[in-house]
């Protein structure tokens, strides 16, 4: 596979991570929610190819074209917004990294389709405990 996928296989892996960390986070820490916290981390350990080491060789930040944040991504107006724009920032990359596994391994591709929607699911159940939160 060409270093350019191999980047973008990279930067969706971390990106997809973090998301779900992030909501993971919020449901460990401010909710005391053990059962979904440990769902996420599920997720999130699932969340890795085996090509590690050749995907971290690709990582360029310093030369990314849109490493600079844009003011929707600078503003969150309460924990719901942090919530669902982790979601969808799991839920997105989750979607390229299935595509893009599909050229290597249909076994990996189905992995990142079932986190998919996994996180779809729970997006339903849990934007609407932090939405009754506020």
């Amino acid at each position: 596979m060409n270093e350019n996928y191999l980047r973008l296989i990279d930067a969706n892996l971390n990106r997809l991570r973090e998301g779900i960390r992030v909501v993971e986070d919020i449901f460990r820490y401010l909710y005391n929610d053990k059962q979904t916290a440990l769902k996420l981390k599920e997720l999130r350990h699932l969340s890795r190819l085996e090509n590690y080491i050749e995907l971290l060789e690709t990582r360029n930040v310093k030369n990314d074209v849109l490493r600079s944040s844009i003011k929707s991504e600078q503003n969150r107006s309460d924990l719901s917004s942090i919530l669902i724009a982790n979601f969808k920032r799991a839920q997105e990359s989750s979607r390229v990294l299935e595509e893009f596994t599909k050229l290597t391994s249909i076994k990996d591709s189905e992995n990142f389709k079932y986190i998919r929607y996994e996180l779809y699911n729970l997006e339903i159940v849990l934007t609407k405990i932090t939405s009754n939160s506020k």
